[in-house]
Order: structure tokens, then sequence, then C-alpha cells
């Protein structure tokens, strides 16, 4: 990696003694070499970025993100998959179980890892809770943490048996694992394809109601509390689920949750058009809920932002809405729906760089000499056009496809290595 000097950039990490400071930053060798006022550097072949106005901070990390890879590489595949997570800001992405075969042993995690190595972007499997997915018998939960798995989810399926999310997650306490729910009870939901409520009964399709996420909450609460054990909700969209969220951390139930940043942006009012790509799950509530979510965020309840990250070929959304495949793809366009939703630059790495890390027991990278730099630079105000040329993602199922976003990544360091957006 070339050596790179940083100047007059502001540090955002909260606790840092840096933090909200304006200095210059020089990366030499992979490593942070130098942080001062003004940093002068003798040698011509460094080179220098202007930070003015960019913030730097830790890179970004990803609690749920779908890649393919193994078994559905035409979606996307491990190389794509990084390539789109690095321009998004993102040095780390912990990939959901959605494959086929899914991550459900000790194999796929060990392929997983093993294709990710010496990789910028440093790729974490999410190992499944039930075998096949299937949410009947439990899978190998101690051999996939042993050779490298963070946490554990049935990805987009709900585990329906509350025999098996309690057994999963009294098992998973006795290694310090973390079980990940997918909160929607199937019977509420009724394979139904879109929020219920006005624009529901306005485009005459059958809804899910909130009631479906709010109750799954519930229940995976009170198993929580009996087991005794941590438990994370992903991709939470409804603010009963804030609501009982909040309850349980007064409570003092280890307790965390994320939303994925789609949904503090997006509503039901923008499926009037039946585009497919506004199609995903949980579905895209009214602009209510996305207020309740955003103020989540900023009061702390809600810990994490994610991509939610699901690629489909174009068969699968070049089709009428009730039958097209539910997914965004998220990975570079996290940053701008941030700004779109007015986070400020502390909330944005706290909700992408900060609690992810923490949410799954890792090192947060730290800004000080000596340290490995693992960092994003990125201006919020600055803007870019997403479109062929700048999507790196196999697939383009995104209703941000084509348009001009502000919020931009300048470059990511991570593993001794660089990426800089053109």
């Amino acid at each position: 990696m070339k050596s790179l000097l940083i100047t007059s950039v502001k540090v955002i990490l909260p606790g840092n003694e840096y933090h909200q400071q304006t200095v210059d930053v020089f990366i030499e060798k992979g490593k942070i070499a130098q942080i001062g006022n003004t940093i002068k550097v003798a040698d011509k072949n460094v080179e220098t970025i202007d930070g003015t106005g960019k913030v730097l901070s830790p890179g970004f990390f990803d609690l749920h993100a779908n890649f393919g890879e193994p078994g559905l590489e035409t979606k996307e595949d491990i190389r794509t998959g990084t390539a789109a997570a690095a321009a998004g800001g993102f040095t780390a992405v912990a990939v959901m179980p959605n494959t086929e075969p899914a991550i459900q042993s000790r194999s796929e995690v060990a392929l997983v890892v093993n294709a990710a190595k010496g990789n910028i972007v440093d790729v974490h499997p999410i190992g499944a809770i039930s075998k096949k997915r299937e949410g009947k018998e439990m899978a190998e939960l101690y051999d996939m943490k042993q050779n490298g798995a963070v946490a554990f989810s049935d990805g987009n399926k709900s585990v329906q048996q509350a025999g098996l999310m309690s057994r999963a997650l009294l098992y998973a306490k006795g290694f310090e694992g973390l079980i990940f729910s997918h909160a929607e009870d199937e019977s509420m939901a009724g394979g139904n394809k879109m929020n219920e409520g006005t624009m529901s009964t306005y485009l005459g399709m059958k809804g899910i109601p909130n009631l479906a996420e709010s109750l799954m909450v519930s229940r995976d609460l009170y198993l929580a509390e009996y087991t005794e054990a941590p438990i994370h909700f992903a991709s939470i969209s409804t603010p009963e689920a804030v609501d009982l969220i909040k309850k349980a951390k007064a409570k003092g139930l280890r307790v965390t949750c994320d939303v994925a940043a789609h949904q503090l942006v997006f509503t039901d009012e923008d499926i009037v058009g039946f585009d497919s790509n506004y199609k995903v799950s949980p579905p895209l509530r009214t602009k209510a809920d996305a207020k309740a979510l955003i103020k989540g965020i900023k009061d702390g309840v809600i810990d994490a932002v994610v991509s939610q990250h699901t690629p489909q070929e174009i068969e699968y959304k070049n089709v009428e809405f009730h039958i097209a495949k539910n997914g965004i793809i998220g990975l570079q366009t996290v940053l701008p729906l941030l700004v779109r939703a007015g986070l400020n630059e502390e909330q944005i790495v706290n909700s992408l760089a900060v609690r992810p890390r923490q949410i799954l027991g890792l090192a947060i990278p730290q800004i000080k000499e000596g340290a490995t730099a693992n960092l994003v630079l990125f201006d919020l105000a600055k803007s870019w056009n997403f479109d062929e040329k700048t999507n790196r993602s196999k697939s383009k199922n995104s209703p941000l496809f084509g348009q001009t976003l502000k919020g931009a990544v300048e470059l990511v360091i991570n593993n001794n290595q660089i990426i800089k957006n053109d």
C-alpha cells in the first residue's frame, strides 16, 4: 500500500482523543504513523488527499449482507459483494446464511472464510440456526462458532417454533454465541406482499400487519429473558418493536437491534407504481413508522443500521410485484440514505462503525498513532451517480439505480490495502 497523507480531516469516533478534531493523518505500511495539526512529509511519493470538509472514521461494519456464495453466485459472489461493500465504506460485513447450501456447518463457514482471505473487506459468516434454515432441527452452532461464525440466524426466515428458538438461545449462551432473530409471525404475515394499511387497501393487495413483527419480538424477548441469553433483532421495521425493545433494555435484558437503511427513507407509498425494487422483507411501512425508526436511532434504542444487501437477478425483479423476489442491493447506498434520513455524522459513525462491532464483541478500530489503519473517508455533502459505471454489485435491484445521491465515500483502508472511489 502506498503511503498516504490526509490533511485537515475531521475525525469522528466517540471516546477517541481526536474525536471532533480536525487533524492531519499520515498512513504508512498499513498503519497510522502520525496524527497532528500540520504534518510535513519529505517523501515526494506520498499521496496527499485534502480532507477539508470530510470525515475520517473507523471503517463501516455491515451486520446484514447477503452474498450468493456458495451456490447462488449468479446473484453475488464474495469478490463482487466485497467490491460493493468497499465502495460503500464498509471494511467488514457479516453475511447471512441465505445460500445453497445454507451456511449451516463448519464446511460452509470455512468456505466463506477462505474465499475472503486477503480481501480489503473482512467477511464474517453468520451460521444458520436450523438445518437448511427449515426451523425444525438445530444446526451445528458450536462447530460453526469454532470455525469463524460470528452469530447465528435463519436469515430471511423466522424461527416459528418457540421451543427451537429457546433451545438455540440457551445453547448459544453456553459458548458466548449470539442469536439473530428475524421477527415475523408467518401465520399473521400470511405470505402477503406489502405493509397492511391504507396503501395496501388502495392498491388492492393483502398486507402484512405490524403485529406480525411485534408478536415475534415479544415472544423472543420472553424467551431471551427466560433463558437469560443475549438476543439481536435483525431489520426491525415497526414502532411497536422499538417500544418493546426499549422496555426490555430498561429491564436489563441483553437485547440489541438494527434497522435496514431503506426502511428509514422509503415507505409503502413508494409502491404505488408497483416497482418491484421496493419489495423487501420486512415490507416498507408508513411515513409514521419510518419517523419512529429514525427517532429510535437518535434515542439509542436502535443500535445499528444495516444494508440488508439482497441482490437478485433481473428475471426475479422484472416481473409483476406480487411474484417478484424480495430485496434491494444496499451496500453502496447506506450512507446516502442516512444523509437523506437526517442523521448527523456522529450518529452515522455510531450506527455503522461502532455499535455493529460492539454487538458482535469485536474490537473497534482505533484512530491513534501505531494503530492498524482500518478507516473510511467520506463526504456528507458530495453528490455522485449510482449507475452502471459506479455499481460494483452483479445485480441492479435498487430503486436508487440511475439517481444522483448525496453522501459519498471517498476511500477505504484496511488490511494494508486502499480503494478510492473516483
